[in-house]
């Protein structure tokens, strides 16, 4: 009797069984993959405005408090948002990455990324390397929210937090050279998400065996072959010939084998590539000895000459190494390398260069915004991230 009734309501059925509640939510994810991103991106907008917009709610922002009770305290016991969202969609990602990989050999596959074909190399070679790459991942996502956390006890614990999760991340960036056989890291180091599995099916048919519906579009018309079941790609407009032949021309990454797209370092290659990694480590423990002083050159100094140093010498490396220097690296090194120089302009908002003078430019700007239309809005979008940059290490860590 009992079934009987649960037959007659499938959603009761369904919350009395929660073991059905996990292959449900990993079905909607990859159909709707499209859609949960945007939600993600909606969520992260939102936790990135709340900081800034009430000084006592770092912490709730970073959790995902939205409602926050009058005692700071209970805001430490909310569920994660900015953080477990980003968590969240690192588990989309490994869903979608596996409905990618058991779509019949009918479906025509989208075309990788260099980033992702390594990656993903190196995920299904070694599985230290995969669990050490989510660690590092993970670490990533959260560090923000410990330091916050930390801050609630001193700032003597909060920097000691902050020493030991660079020193975390640090040996986990060293086990990841050497299970890459001394080749450069990555940045991040597990493939990103490239496609919405809902528009593979809408493209290439039904994964399931049924037939997609015939566009009324003359050039999305596909003829299905009926002895090998295999499709025969659409035809290009006419008017997009040439675009339509250029995107089928294969570079010499394409061929290259996956380990090969990134060259292995060794002598001052692997000096630079090391002190790349141990770079925040010994820059957070000078800021730790010199906390007192925050407008002290010296840490910023050591920091930045590190960072600048090593890069130098990972090009001379490479100017000696690489047969045509710089010009034959490959689309994943030189990638790599503009990530890793763009990111060396968040040196302007650290440390004793933020202290002494980008904090001061910044307030003239944003003063002599005040009273304009949208550069007013503009202006206390600067000032609200003002108390994140002047209070938290990792709100402008980059590795």
């Amino acid at each position: 009797m009992e079934a009987a009734w649960m037959s007659r309501n499938p959603v009761t059925a369904i919350l009395l069984q929660p073991s059905k509640w996990l292959p449900l939510y990993e079905d909607f994810v990859t159909k709707n993959a499209s859609s949960i991103g945007q939600v993600e991106s909606a969520l992260r907008s939102l936790t990135y405005i709340i900081p800034g917009r009430y000084r006592d709610s770092e912490i709730p922002s970073e959790c995902g408090k939205w409602f926050a009770p009058t005692f700071p305290s209970a805001r430490l016991i909310k569920s994660p948002v900015h953080s477990g969202v980003q968590l969240l969609s690192l588990y989309h990602d490994s869903l979608i990455s596996k409905v990618i990989s058991n779509l019949p050999p009918t479906i025509r596959r989208p075309t990788p990324t260099p980033h992702t074909r390594y990656t993903k190399y190196w995920l299904s070679q070694s599985l230290l390397y995969r669990k050490v790459a989510l660690t590092l991942q993970t670490i990533q996502y959260t560090e923000l929210l410990w330091e916050m956390v930390a801050r609630r006890r001193g700032e003597k614990v909060r920097w000691r937090v902050v020493v030991f999760i660079e020193i975390l991340k640090a040996i986990c960036r060293l086990f990841l050279l050497r299970l890459t056989n001394s080749r450069p890291l990555v940045s991040p180091p597990l493939p990103e998400r490239e496609i919405d599995p809902r528009s593979s099916e809408e493209n290439e048919g039904d994964w399931n065996g049924m037939e997609s519906p015939v566009s009324e579009g003359p050039s999305d018309l596909n003829w299905t072959m009926p002895r090998t079941g295999l499709s025969l790609p659409s035809l290009p407009d006419a008017n997009d010939v040439s675009n339509y032949l250029i995107s089928k021309v294969l570079t010499a990454d394409d061929i290259k084998p996956p380990k090969a797209l990134l060259h292995r370092v060794n002598g001052q290659g692997q000096l630079a590539e090391v002190m790349h990694i141990l770079r925040p480590v010994i820059y957070t423990l000078a800021l730790q000895k010199w906390n007192k002083d925050y407008r002290s050159w010296r840490p910023w100094l050591i920091g930045f000459g590190m960072e600048y140093g090593c890069r130098q010498l990972a090009k001379a490396d490479f100017r000696e190494r690489v047969a045509g220097g710089l010009r034959g690296l490959t689309g994943l090194e030189r990638e790599e390398l503009k990530k890793r120089g763009w990111s060396m302009g968040w040196w302007l908002m650290r440390g004793a260069f933020y202290e002494n003078i980008t904090k001061s430019t910044l307030k003239g700007i944003t003063n002599k915004m005040k009273g304009k239309p949208l550069l007013d809005l503009l202006g206390s979008i600067v000032e609200d991230y003002e108390y994140l940059w002047d209070n938290y290490y990792f709100s402008t860590a980059t590795l």
